[in-house]
């Protein structure tokens, strides 16, 4: 192989791993920008899904979201998801886009609670569940089945007692 060819193809390996740890963290990087616009540490809940008003990658108008961007940076985050009659979700987003932790209403039918940490930090005594988060910032994301709008009405008002601040 040529001196040229060899050279390219180191090129293009390297940018192809610069691209594969970059383009997640970049495109984190806007979410939560847009997601934490109105504050950090704090559920904000979206409009009804439409075309026009989707901030995510494809929503689905069947479900209430509210999203809550977190910063570990002075200490853990507590987050409580009230119960809701139906489906419901709780997602974690590390800030390369990994979703590293999962909860909803078939393990935790009351709701849930956890107390978020930065992985490697000392676990403090709860009684909530631990979740280690992998950076120190990225995306809560709860997830409620409200496929009208009268239930979308009561999923935003169960979101009202939701909570993602400092503990």
């Amino acid at each position: 192989m040529g001196k040229y060819v060899q050279t390219a193809i180191l090129i293009a390996i390297i940018t192809h791993v610069m691209l594969l740890f970059a383009l997640p963290r970049g495109l984190m990087h806007v979410a939560m920008q847009r997601l934490g616009a109105a504050g950090e540490n704090a559920w904000h809940s979206g409009e009804r899904v439409t075309a026009r008003s989707r901030q995510i990658v494809r929503p689905s108008p069947d479900f209430a979201y509210a999203s809550c961007v977190y910063d570990l940076s002075r200490g853990p985050v507590r987050i409580t998801v009230t119960p809701w009659p139906s489906y419901w979700s709780l997602s974690l987003y590390g800030a390369n886009s990994d979703n590293f932790y999962v909860i909803d209403d078939r393990e935790a039918r009351r709701g849930a609670a956890i107390l978020l940490i930065r992985a490697g930090s000392r676990h403090p005594e709860t009684d909530d569940t631990v979740v280690e988060s992998p950076s120190g910032r990225g995306i809560a994301l709860i997830r409620r089945l409200a496929p009208s709008p009268e239930t979308h009405a009561g999923a935003v008002a169960a979101a009202s007692a939701d909570i993602c601040a400092p503990s």
